[in-house]
């Protein structure tokens, strides 16, 4: 067995990635998404994929998915009926939260509906201290009274969250115990979905994930049972919202974690691709039909960030830090009440699409402008199999231009300057407003559209560079193919970093690697497919917030040693100095949280082999078109297929070039140069 397949669900197209790594070949398709049952469409794909390409399904060895069933479910308000159990005092945290205006500007806007109304949420009564003693024991009569009320309520899920579980579970597992005598009842206790203290970010997880899981059960079963016909071989993976994969079943238990899954992929994908490029500084875009995703990466790495919101709900769990805008090919042109132009967030999406699709769209789309202005193909999308309606485009813009009072070249060029503020935006929260100059880094586009907005973007923000990977509307699902099986562990545990506190952090350190290693035994990892990252939230005494500090082996050897707390200082004085520009070394230090994250490798690519220079003859084009640059002026711009580029082929702008996945523009006077790994290495001019 061989073939490993990513397969990436997104809100117009459904992706497929297939790699043998025996060889190092690799196939792509990319179909219409069934937003009804997106089950479908990887069923019917799959066998699309197979068929084509003569793949025998018992040489594949591992599907990995990407969805966004739980981010849809979340947005759309479809999940299950919850009911909750909290301690005595608490039934109303859930509306209470932080008492923070959802809006700084805005007097009048609240927080969404919560989605346990008041007479779902039972009290029990118990109470456990801040170090785990038990002070009141749980009450057997308030216990039964929740029961009954559960069972009366008719929910599908139930959510369990008491004061300090996350520090002795004990009653909660005991009331996890009495639930089960409720037939078909899903729980979600918070002690297990994420042990760590904050009592309200802690309870609004638990609560999703309990809304989530018979949504995400009844697909994964449906799903797995299709697939096992067709996979007989195959192992099945999810990917997580932090970028690693985890079983159907651990998705089933904790579908939360796959809130931001083909984001997180596509981070992967991206990081994967730089190292092919040799390039370790990236800014990721990711833009579909419906959004874009950014994200930075520094030596190969991500962020991550424990503190999210979905849906407008906070989620308290470790995620590939992505900053999202609705921003997407589907993004609707529309004018507000002061009759300016908007662009998104709202989204024509896969049904019914831009309105060049011609599936019943009627409204102007980021698409309908690309490609009347001759940056898409009138041929179509998909390798000409999913056609474009030009004059269907022109219909919807005629509305906009005539209300603004220019021409529907002007008017669809300025459609594409708002979405691209939109995508700028983004990028500078993720980027100079934490500190970092983008021009320093390169800029990655993938998605559908991200490489057709690519110089657009890059002009705004300064940035020189940029790669276009190989198939850069499938890097989500690439991204799948080279994911690591992971797992994050947590826990809890105030501690001083002074000398007498050595043994104790050294202990709570030990006890997580103990439970990754326990992890690695379970998932039958050998040796040296295992790694593993410990990080420790830190904090000086009496702040709010944390910040996480890596542990390196230097420092996690020297836990063993003695006399390592001075280094733990030192390295949160410099993760300070980072974050704020100043340290404090006479204030005392102190550990919130300990963590630990496990990963599996699964997927070793086979090296990629290119031959350089360029062959000698140069790429020739496929035809010409008119393409508008820039309002009202258009050039005679030669167009080009991607598969017809080689390594050390080079294109002097303008160029348009065209693949089954996406379409990259090349600006006049840019260069596009093709790399060892087959990449579009485009230096954008400085005129």
């Amino acid at each position: 067995m061989a073939w490993v397949i990513g397969v990436d669900v997104g809100g117009t197209f459904t992706d497929f990635y297939a790699s043998d790594d025996r060889t190092g070949t690799f196939v792509v398709l990319k179909i219409p998404s069934t937003p009804a049952n997106p089950a479908q469409a990887i069923v019917d794909g799959l066998q699309s994929l197979c068929t084509r390409h003569h793949i025998d399904t018992t040489a594949i060895r591992r599907l990995s998915h990407g969805t966004t069933v739980a981010t849809n479910t979340l947005l759309q308000r479809r999940g299950a009926t919850v009911a909750l159990i909290t301690t005595q005092g608490f039934r109303d945290l859930l509306e209470i939260g932080r008492q923070i205006r959802p809006h700084m500007f805005s007097l009048q806007e609240d927080y969404p509906t919560p989605l346990v109304p008041r007479e779902r949420r039972y009290e029990v009564a118990e109470r456990m201290m801040a170090d785990g003693q038990v002070l009141r024991p749980l009450d057997a009569a308030s216990l039964q009274y929740a029961l009954d009320q559960v069972r009366a309520s008719g929910a599908q899920a139930c959510a369990v969250c008491l004061l300090f579980a996350f520090v002795n579970p004990e009653h909660e597992q005991a009331i996890a115990k009495a639930l089960e005598t409720i037939p078909d009842l899903y729980v979600s206790l918070s002690s297990d979905v994420q042990p760590e203290f904050r009592e309200y970010e802690r309870l609004s997880t638990t609560v999703l994930n309990a809304y989530l899981q018979p949504i995400i059960a009844d697909y994964l079963r449906d799903l797995s049972d299709q697939l096992a016909e067709r996979l007989p071989q195959a192992t099945l993976g999810i990917n997580q919202s932090s970028g690693g994969l985890m079983s159907f079943d651990r998705a089933r238990q904790f579908p939360i974690r796959t809130a931001l899954s083909g984001p997180a992929a596509g981070a992967v994908g991206a990081i994967d691709s730089a190292r092919l490029a040799e390039t370790p500084d990236i800014i990721t875009l990711d833009m579909g039909g419906t959004s874009a995703d950014v994200a930075l990466v520094q030596g190969y790495e991500t962020g991550t960030s424990f503190d999210r919101e979905v849906g407008g709900f906070p989620v308290r769990l470790p995620m590939v830090d992505i900053h999202t805008v609705g921003a997407g090919g589907g993004s609707i042109a529309w004018f507000d009440r002061d009759d300016l132009l908007k662009v998104g967030p709202l989204s024509a999406g896969a049904a019914p699409g831009p309105a060049c699709y011609q599936m019943g769209g009627e409204q102007p789309t980021v698409t309908d402008a690309n490609l009347f202005l001759g940056r898409l193909s009138p041929g179509g999308l998909l390798g000409g199999s999913m056609p474009l309606d030009v004059e269907a485009a022109q219909a919807v813009i005629a509305p906009v231009a005539e209300r603004l009072g220019f021409s529907c070249e002007r008017a669809a060029h300025g459609m594409l300057g708002l979405v691209v503020s939109n995508m700028v935006r983004a990028i500078r929260a993720i980027s100079v407003e934490r500190g970092h100059d983008p021009r320093q880094f390169a800029l990655m586009p993938f998605g559908g559209a991200g490489p057709l907005h690519a110089s657009d973007v890059a002009r705004s923000l300064g940035i020189r560079t940029i790669i276009v990977p190989f198939a850069p509307g499938i890097l989500c699902a690439q991204g799948l193919v080279v994911s690591d099986l992971k797992e994050d562990f947590v826990r809890t545990a105030r501690t001083r970093v002074e000398p007498v506190q050595q043994e104790l952090i050294r202990d709570l350190t030990e006890a997580l690697q103990h439970d990754a290693e326990m992890w690695f035994e379970a998932e039958g990892l050998a040796p040296e497919q295992r790694s593993l990252h410990v990080v420790l939230d830190m904090r000086y005494v009496g702040q709010n917030f944390e910040l996480s500090v890596p542990l390196d082996h230097a420092v996690l050897a020297a836990l063993f040693q003695g006399g390592f707390t001075d280094r733990l200082c030192a390295l949160f004085f410099e993760a300070h100095d980072r974050q704020y520009g100043y340290h404090n070394p006479a204030a005392p230090v102190e550990i919130m949280n300990y963590r630990a994250t496990a990963r599996g490798k699964l997927y070793q690519p086979a090296p990629l082999t290119a031959v350089m220079p360029a062959p000698p003859q140069a790429p020739a084009p496929s035809g010409m078109r008119a393409v508008y640059f820039a309002a009202d002026t258009a050039l005679q711009t030669p167009i080009y297929q991607r598969a017809a580029l080689k390594p050390g082929h080079t294109i002097q702008g303008p160029a348009v070039i065209e693949q089954l996945d996406a379409t990259t523009l090349l600006y006049p006077d840019d260069t596009l140069s093709v790399d060892a790994a087959f990449n579009l290495r485009i230096e954008v001019s400085r005129s």
